[in-house]
């Protein structure tokens, strides 16, 4: 085991970082698996530093000469070759905006990293529709959410799940989960999760808004069998998933929530335990910080505490079918969350799986795809 995949107490130095690195490039694991596993031990053994400049120019400029090369191919007329280039340069922006985009230099990653992302996508043998839905939002919130569409080829009217990610994922990195959905006859509508990416909300406690405004407009097409969709939460957005099973039960048909909390993660004294877990390459606190809109300690675990589900009330309403995942020995979320969900309200379903945050096996995605897929089929468990 390298060293730096072990770091916990306090932030890593930049080689223990490029330990982390290497360690989940070799595993194929987030958010390494952005990168090809044979170049990527190149680039991370290059990586200058860690601060806003040196990380996010550094893979910036990386990304920019692999889209040159995609856009060369791309005039040449070789669609296959231009998307593989377009997914690679859209994996190094993303490397280059992560964890969150608090750098200028970030922030240019993580819109050329979109750019990229749908330019690649565009040649796919399933493509992406970008949609832009209108939102109601507040004084100084968005008016608008941007939804990345997927349709299983030759299948009509197919259930759907709405997606999302957690605080350093967005909607770009949703692809594996499309995929496997998309084999098994079900279309896609991926979205990014509260505070991240295009996002018009932060990380409030009333966030929901915008994913029921996407449930709202995936019911009113045609193009689906939108009658009772499923969601799946990843990370931290497993969170919104567990709100949304409790506060709209008859209209979802299954909820995963895939390493996500529900209050004990939100408690002054987790946030403080969780600051710099060996599960997390950097700046995790302002990761988190950037989501919710806060801007000092004070505010980041007012925001956190703000959000428990057991405070506002909702656990002993009914709830969709929901299925919990995670890693036994998770240091991000506390495992203590699932012991309080399957013990409040509506029976749950449970999969736990060796390792730590989110429990990342060959057999967790799997696992999650199946059990979400009978629900919207119609095959699965009722609420």
């Amino acid at each position: 085991m390298l060293k730096g995949a072990k770091v916990s107490g306090r932030p890593k130095s930049l080689q223990e970082a490029k330990e982390w690195m290497l360690a989940k490039l070799a595993a194929r694991n987030h958010p390494m698996n952005a990168l090809p596993a044979d170049e990527g031990i190149e680039w991370i053994q290059g990586v200058p530093g860690l601060d806003g400049e040196s990380w996010g120019s550094y893979w910036e400029q990386l990304g920019a000469q692999v889209s040159l090369q995609a856009d060369v191919a791309e005039q040449g007329g070789d669609g296959r070759l231009a998307s593989a280039l377009y997914q690679k340069a859209s994996g190094l922006y993303f490397m280059g905006r992560f964890p969150c985009p608090n750098h200028p230099a970030k922030q240019r990653c993580a819109a050329a990293e979109r750019q990229a992302y749908i330019q690649g996508a565009r040649h796919w043998k399933e493509p992406i529709r970008r949609v832009v839905i209108p939102f109601r939002g507040r004084e100084a919130e968005g008016k608008e959410i941007v939804l990345l569409v997927r349709m299983p080829a030759g299948v009509e009217r197919p259930p759907v799940v709405v997606m999302w990610g957690g605080v350093d994922a967005y909607k770009e990195q949703m692809t594996a989960a499309s995929d496997a959905f998309l084999a098994q006859g079900v279309a896609t509508v991926a979205m990014d999760n509260a505070g991240t990416g295009e996002s018009p909300v932060r990380g409030v406690p009333d966030a929901e808004r915008q994913f029921i405004a996407a449930f709202d407009w995936v019911e009113r097409q045609a193009e689906f069998r939108g009658a009772r969709v499923g969601c799946l939460g990843r990370s931290f957005g497993g969170y919104w998933a567990t709100k949304l099973a409790h506060l709209m039960p008859e209209r979802l048909a299954g909820c995963v929530n895939w390493g996500g909390g529900a209050h004990h993660m939100f408690q002054p004294e987790w946030v403080e335990a969780s600051r710099y877990p060996d599960s997390y390459l950097m700046e995790l606190v302002e990761t988190r910080s950037l989501m919710l809109g806060a801007t000092d300690d004070s505010e980041y675990l007012g925001g956190f505490k703000r959000l428990s589900l057991l405070d506002q009330g909702v656990l002993e309403q009914p709830c969709a079918p929901l299925l919990l995942v995670n890693g036994k020995e998770d240091r991000q979320c506390p495992v203590e969350d699932i012991s309080l969900l399957i013990g409040s309200g509506s029976p749950k379903t449970v999969r736990l799986f060796p390792g730590g945050h989110m429990g990342l096996t060959p057999q967790t995605l799997p696992t999650i795809v199946d059990w979400l897929c009978k629900q919207v089929k119609g095959q699965g468990v009722r609420s």
